[in-house]
C-alpha cells in the first residue's frame, strides 16, 4: 500500500534530480511531472503578470512576479507536507493521492490571477469574476489539464475544488487549512517574499522553520495547529502581517495609485473584453485600457499612472478608528459605485467651496473593501499538559492584532485629490464638514 513517504516529490527534497533557484537562496526541487506543468504556457504566464502591482511605483523593487511566488508556495507545501507526514492522525487522514492533488493546487493555485488582480476584485463589480472562477478556463482545459490527467493522474476538477469549493471531507478539510488559514503556504510566502523586494525587513522577522516544525492537527483533527514551540514564531508572523499591510500593501502612496487605477477601470471596463485582457500579462492589459480610455478621464488617470512621468494623487485626508472614528465607519465596506458617487458629490462641493472646477475624477475615495482578511484564530497544543488552547486566549499580542479587527485598524479611509486642487482643497476650513455633507448627499 503506498505512503506518504513515496510520493517522488517529497523525496526530491532530499535528493533532487532537478531544481530552480528562486530568491532568496532558496532551492525548488523539480520532478518530471513537476516540471511539466511549470513549463506549461498557462504556468508561464504567470512570469509576465507582477506579484505586487501598484506597490513597485513606491517600493521600485517590489517588482517580483506571481511564477517565483508560486514556485515559493511549493517549496513551503513540501516542507509542510514533510513535517506533517510525522502525525499519525495525519497520515491517518490524508491519503497518498489527496496529497499529490494538494502539491498540485499549492503550485497552480495564482493561475487564475490576472495583472493588479486584487484592487480589481476589492471592487467587487457584477461582470468581474473572481480569479478563483477566473482560473478554471487554465485548469479545465489546455496544457495544464492535459498533464495532470496524463502524469499526475489527477481529474482537474479536483484541483478546482480543493482550491475553491467547500471541502468534501476531512482530508480535504485538513489540507483546505493548509493552503489558506491562519497559518498557510500562501500568506509564509508572500509576506517574506514582498518584504524581500521590496527591501524592509517587516515580513520576514517571523521563524519560519520554527513555525513549521511545530505543525501538527487541532483537537478535532480536522485542521492546522501548533505545538507550544511555535507560539512565538506565530505571534511574529501575526505581526509581520500586521505590518506588512501597514506600511507596504496599505501605504498611502500604494493607496494613491491604486484609488487612481481603480476609478480608471470603473470607467473604461465596459468598454473591453474582460475575459481577453485578463488573460494578457501586465504592460499589454494597460496598453488596451489606455487604448479604449482614450483622452477622457480614465485615460488620463493611466497616463498619470504608467505614462512617461509618475503623478500620483496626493493624499487629501485620512480616517480610522481612532481618527474621525464616525467618518470611518459611514465609509469603510461601502461598494465602489457608492464611493464613487460620494466622491463626485464631494468634487462638486467642492468646486463651489474654492470657486473653480474639481472635476469628477479629481477627487477619489479610498476605503477598506467589504471582504475581511483572514482572522488569525488557530488551536496551540501544549503536549506536557496534553491540551489545546486558542493562541488568541494565550498571546496578547494576537488577541491585539488578529482578533481585534485588523482591516480597522490598518485599512483607514482616504481622500485622495489631483496635485492641480489639492492645495486648494487642503485649505478649507470645513473639509470634514463637506465630507458629511456629500455623504449625505449620496445617501439622500
Amino acid at each position: 500500500m503506498p505512503s506518504l513517504g513515496d510520493i517522488p516529490e517529497l523525496a526530491s527534497l532530499d535528493i533532487p534530480a532537478s531544481m530552480v533557484r528562486i530568491p532568496q537562496e532558496l532551492d525548488v526541487p523539480l520532478t518530471d511531472r513537476v516540471r511539466a506543468l511549470v513549463d506549461s504556457s498557462e504556468f508561464r504566464r504567470l512570469a509576465r503578470v507582477s506579484q505586487l502591482g501598484l506597490v513597485s511605483m513606491v517600493y521600485p523593487g517590489a517588482n517580483h512576479t506571481r511564477f517565483e511566488h508560486s514556485l515559493g508556495v511549493y517549496r513551503l507545501a513540501l516542507l509542510f507536507l514533510r513535517q506533517l507526514a510525522g502525525d499519525p492522525r495525519f497520515v491517518e487522514a490524508v491519503s497518498p493521492a489527496d496529497a499529490e492533488l494538494y502539491l498540485v493546487a499549492a503550485l497552480l493555485h495564482d493561475l487564475g490571477h490576472w495583472p493588479y488582480c486584487h484592487p480589481i476584485e476589492d471592487m467587487n463589480l457584477p461582470n468581474v469574476p473572481r480569479h478563483e472562477l477566473f482560473a478554471n478556463s487554465f485548469l479545465l482545459e489546455g496544457e495544464v489539464a492535459d498533464v495532470l490527467r496524463d502524469e499526475w493522474n489527477i481529474n482537474p476538477r479536483d484541483v478546482v475544488a480543493l482550491l475553491s469549493q467547500k471541502p468534501r471531507d476531512v482530508s480535504w478539510k485538513i489540507l483546505s487549512t493548509l493552503l489558506s488559514g491562519p497559518i498557510d503556504i500562501d500568506k509564509m510566502d508572500y509576506l517574506a517574499r514582498d518584504s524581500l523586494h521590496a527591501g524592509v525587513p517587516y515580513g520576514r522577522n517571523f521563524d519560519q522553520n520554527r513555525l513549521i516544525g511545530s505543525l501538527c492537527l487541532n483537537e478535532m483533527g480536522d485542521g492546522l495547529a501548533i505545538t507550544e514551540k511555535g507560539k512565538t514564531a506565530a505571534e511574529m508572523l501575526v505581526f509581520a502581517r500586521y505590518v506588512m499591510f501597514s506600511e507596504v500593501y496599505w501605504h498611502h502612496g500604494v493607496r494613491a495609485a491604486t484609488a487612481m487605477l481603480q476609478r480608471a477601470f470603473y470607467l473604461a471596463h465596459g468598454s473591453v473584453d474582460l475575459d481577453a485582457i485578463f488573460r494578457l500579462p501586465d504592460g499589454p492589459m494597460i496598453a488596451e485600457l489606455r487604448r479604449v480610455a482614450d483622452e477622457g478621464p480614465a485615460g488620463e488617470l493611466l497616463e498619470s499612472l504608467f505614462g512617461p512621468s509618475r503623478r500620483l494623487y496626493k493624499r487629501l485626508a485620512q480616517f480610522s478608528l481612532i481618527e474621525q472614528k464616525a467618518i470611518y465607519e459611514r465609509l469603510a465596506r461601502r461598494p465602489y459605485p457608492w464611493l464613487v458617487a460620494c466622491a463626485q458629490q464631494f468634487a462638486i462641493l467642492a468646486s463651489s467651496a474654492i470657486r473653480r472646477i474639481v472635476a469628477p475624477h479629481e477627487v477619489l475615495l479610498d476605503a477598506p473593501p467589504a471582504e475581511l482578511e483572514v482572522q488569525f484564530n488557530m488551536e496551540v497544543f501544549y503536549p506536557k499538559e496534553n491540551c489545546y488552547r486558542k493562541l488568541g486566549e494565550v498571546s496578547p499580542v494576537v488577541h491585539s492584532l488578529a482578533r481585534q479587527q485588523f482591516d480597522d485598524i490598518v485599512k483607514r479611509v482616504r481622500i485622495f485629490a489631483h496635485p492641480r486642487v489639492v492645495d486648494d482643497l487642503r485649505r478649507l476650513p470645513g473639509l470634514n464638514e463637506l465630507l458629511a455633507e456629500a455623504i449625505d448627499r449620496t445617501d439622500g
